[in-house]
């Protein structure tokens, strides 16, 4: 099945970040595979997340209603899977988002919560199940 070899992510500072993501990549099933100065590598059924410092920076933080990323979109398990890591989101530096329509946000049939980081990147939690 066709998908995604990698994905790279160009982060302003990793280190102001670096918990959010490395909770977050954790707990939706990514494995850290390497890590250098700038930058960290983390792996999840065949394919690659990296994050790595830019240098180039223009703005301070990622806006994703530019063109660009909006956002990314993770499998889980099931409803019980995203319910769980939305309420630990908050303590790992994540802001919860639609929360008046959680977690249907995307549709009566779709099942999910969206989060958002300090640098404004955005993290769609799908119900696989």
């Amino acid at each position: 099945m066709p998908g995604f070899h990698h994905i790279e992510l160009w982060i302003a500072d990793l280190g102001s970040v670096h918990a959010e993501w490395s909770w977050l990549l954790d707990r939706v099933g990514f494995t850290l595979a390497s890590e250098w100065p700038t930058g960290q590598s983390w792996t999840a059924g065949g394919s690659y997340l990296t994050l790595t410092e830019s240098p180039n920076l223009t703005e301070p933080t990622h806006d994703r209603r530019r063109a660009g990323l909006n956002h990314l979109a993770v499998r889980l398990d099931d409803g019980g899977a995203v319910d769980s890591a939305m309420t630990e989101a908050s303590s790992h530096g994540w802001r919860p988002l639609y929360a008046d329509r959680y977690p249907h946000a995307g549709g009566d049939e779709h099942y999910a919560g969206w989060l958002e980081n300090a640098d404004g990147f955005k993290v769609e939690l799908v119900a696989e199940g």
